[in-house]
């Protein structure tokens, strides 16, 4: 019973997962034509489609959008669309010190409910969204469900499958639906943007949001999660944040996905300006990604199970190929060229997070209390610094230097860092049984936790 509920939490986190990442990227092929849409097809609908065909495709759904953006002044639509990127990932970036530690007082389920319910809430306003006040609104709402959602779903993944290699097989999973999230939401939005307006993407969204917190509900209700009050006491996320090792684990994961946050905003526009592409063409360049991705899981997963000491290295490699893959973007001159970089991209990064995210929770069992709550708040501050900085930092090197200068930048950045990780090489090769927290149930199960953590050991 307890390895079938399991299961199903799992089941749910990755639902989770999955639609915080397809509500983050929804919006990234449909937002010029979005935002152009808003003003009225003024000037921005001339700058996002260069191509003739391109203002006739989305011309249906301009008339579904009052005109109640004014146009800017300076016309540096990069910019706002850098903004509206970056305002989740900031208030995210400010929220999940907060969130990882309640998530250690609390328990797991409840801050998962309460993501899940802001979310849904998040959903319906992007999909009545008329003006880009609101859609800046419900991006930011976004953010505050994702700060609780993202740390304690990972965290109770971390938690319930507590050995490895299931913990890295879970982790790999919750993973891949990220990937799929990411990805397939481009298309998915493109397409149901184009035939079916701009509101049934989200519509659809919210329905299984709704779904997911149900199904949340009947598993792991809140007035269940008493039992946490056996639990012990976390680390601080402050002595977690000063640990060396941690640190680094931290940086490589900002560092390897600065180039997914900075390629989102502007990949688009460069698209229209160099190939004529429309929506949904920008849109399916990062479907063929998704596959790279979970192939890059898979393989982590299973050399993990086989060499579990050369983690380092698989985040290593990783960072290289996505620095390699990089600066390759700015050479393309076609939709078939344009996917074969951003594979590489996706493939790198499932490297280095299918490797690092468990060596975090690894940490945490031999160095601190295994507590996971604020270490993977650490771990969405990563990813928040990339996402937060990126739009707003790619729109104003693309619109001053240049969209090749920003590829090779970023891709020098993941290149240097690789070699940072051999600091990891011999933490790796440490045993669980080392931890403090093992030692102390090594004297003996002191309240119900420590008795079922032992339980679950011997068996």
């Amino acid at each position: 019973e307890a390895r079938r509920q399991r299961r199903l939490l799992l089941g749910v986190v990755c639902v989770a997962l999955l639609l915080d990442n397809m509500l983050y990227m929804v919006i990234v092929p449909i937002v010029p034509e979005y935002i152009a849409a808003m003003r009225g097809g003024g000037s921005a609908a001339g700058q996002s489609a260069p191509a003739g065909g391109n203002e006739s495709s989305g011309g249906g759904n301009r008339s579904l959008l009052p005109a109640r953006y004014p146009p800017s002044a300076g016309g540096n639509e990069d910019v706002q669309i850098g903004v509206l990127f970056a305002s989740k990932a900031m208030l995210q970036l400010l929220v999940n010190p907060l969130s990882g530690t309640l998530t250690d007082r609390v328990g797991y389920e409840t801050p998962l409910l309460a993501g899940l319910a802001v979310m849904f809430l998040s959903t319906l306003t992007f999909a009545f969204a008329e003006n880009y006040a609101t859609l800046l609104a419900a991006r930011s709402l976004q953010g505050l469900g994702s700060a609780f959602a993202d740390t304690a779903g990972i965290a109770l993944i971390a938690d319930r499958y507590a050995e490895e290699p299931a913990r890295s097989r879970a982790l790999g999973t919750a993973l891949a639906c990220i990937s799929f999230g990411s990805l397939a939401a481009p298309p998915f939005s493109g397409v149901l943007y184009k035939f079916a307006g701009k509101q049934v993407p989200f519509l659809v969204l919210a329905c299984v949001c709704l779904l997911d917190v149900l199904m949340l509900l009947a598993l792991a209700p809140p007035c269940a999660a008493g039992a946490r009050a056996n639990m012990p006491v976390g680390t601080p996320i402050h002595r977690l944040m000063l640990d060396p090792y941690i640190a680094v684990v931290a940086g490589a994961l900002a560092t390897c996905n600065i180039p997914l946050a900075f390629l989102e905003p502007t990949i688009a526009n460069w698209m229209k300006e160099t190939m004529g592409a429309n929506e949904w063409e920008a849109g399916l360049t990062w479907l063929p990604a998704f596959f790279p991705h979970v192939l890059g899981v898979y393989i982590t997963v299973r050399l993990a199970a086989a060499y579990p000491h050369l983690q380092w290295f698989y985040g290593a490699l990783g960072m290289a190929i996505i620095g390699a893959s990089s600066c390759l973007v700015p050479a393309c001159r076609n939709f078939g060229q344009v996917t074969v970089p951003l594979c590489g991209i996706c493939f790198g990064i499932a490297l280095v997070d299918t490797a690092l995210l468990p060596t975090l929770a690894f940490l945490v069992d031999v160095r601190h209390v295994s507590v996971y709550g604020s270490v993977y708040a650490i771990a969405d501050i990563s990813y928040s610094v990339a996402y937060a900085l990126g739009p707003i930092v790619a729109g104003q090197i693309v619109h001053t230097m240049g969209f090749t200068q920003l590829n090779l930048g970023m891709g020098l950045a993941n290149v240097l860092y690789a070699p940072v990780l051999l600091f990891l090489k011999n933490v790796c090769q440490m045993k669980p049984s080392h931890s403090e927290r093992n030692i102390l149930l090594e004297e003996g199960p002191k309240g119900l936790y420590d008795t079922i953590k032992m339980e679950e050991r011997k068996g």
